[in-house]
């Protein structure tokens, strides 16, 4: 039961991490949360390897490449979804990985996939629409951004399931790292705004935000990795979806949201194909 309590600790994290970051919003744009996201992973992913003489990888295997490059593009487009839209939309369309997986067994391994994974694909896209439908006519990206960020995702978790010779800490760390140098160049290249430098100082509480969304997200990612490395990936994959509910809790505790009846039957398009496609291959991961 251990990596399924981690797995159920780190959706709670997650969710933190998506409350913190829509609050710090008000105070500075995406990049510099998505920079304090990795910067504070970094730091405490590099103390406790150090602590518990876990040895960092860099050039070897080639698969944690894939995993930190993948995890960094789902960064960027999950950070910018979760400044655009509410917690709970953010992180459903964010969750839509094992769709992706299952369809990216056609390339990965060989498989095509079966006519029910076409269906859910459908399914779950036609969910997008109906839960999106108002920010979508508005042409907010953030929906685009989300479903983006949930098929890198998927490729990088399909290379997390790879690496469980690697210490959590040196994964979180190549991750961490290799985030910090993407997210640097992208906000070299594409300034945040005219004001990106007086964002660094932001008054309080926004410096408080981007310190809880580090520690929410390394938090998370920690308890993830540690979770993939010695659980089935599909049933670690359900308790993650719990994130949802957390995050609906947020919205409507702080952000006064009322869940309307087509966000809430979108979810449900969304989160039952995932569900289903990952509960039926949890005997072929155990």
């Amino acid at each position: 039961m251990r990596p399924y309590i981690l797995m159920l600790w780190g959706a709670f994290a997650f969710a933190c991490m998506g409350a913190f970051t829509h609050a710090a919003k008000d105070y500075c744009d995406w990049q510099v949360i998505a920079f304090a996201r990795s910067g504070v992973a970094v730091l405490i992913a590099g103390v406790l390897a150090f602590r518990d003489k876990s040895p960092l990888v860099f050039l070897r295997p080639w698969t944690i490449w894939v995993r930190s490059i993948a995890g960094s593009m789902s960064i960027m487009c999950n950070f910018y979804a979760l400044s655009r839209l509410p917690i709970a939309d953010a992180l459903t369309l964010t969750n839509m990985f094992p769709i992706w997986i299952a369809v990216l067994s056609w390339p990965v391994l060989g498989r095509f996939p079966e006519r029910e994974v076409w269906l859910s694909v459908l399914l779950a896209m036609t969910g997008v629409f109906v839960m999106q439908q108002p920010y979508l006519a508005s042409g907010n990206l953030g929906t685009l951004a989300a479903v983006s960020g949930s098929f890198t995702s998927a490729v990088a978790l399909i290379g997390l399931h790879r690496l469980k010779g690697i210490a959590a800490n040196a994964i979180v760390f190549h991750f961490s790292a290799v985030s910090i140098v993407i997210l640097t160049f992208v906000f070299v290249v594409f300034p945040a705004s005219e004001h990106s430098l007086e964002q660094l100082r932001m008054p309080w509480p926004g410096p408080g935000l981007l310190l809880g969304v580090g520690l929410a997200a390394t938090a998370g990612q920690l308890l993830l990795t540690r979770a993939f490395s010695g659980g089935a990936p599909a049933r670690v994959s359900v308790i993650g979806l719990t994130q949802i509910g957390f995050a609906m809790v947020f919205d409507v505790l702080l952000w006064g949201r009322a869940i309307t009846l087509h966000s809430l039957i979108g979810i449900l398009m969304i989160v039952g194909p995932s569900i289903w496609l990952m509960t039926r291959r949890a005997p072929e991961a155990t």
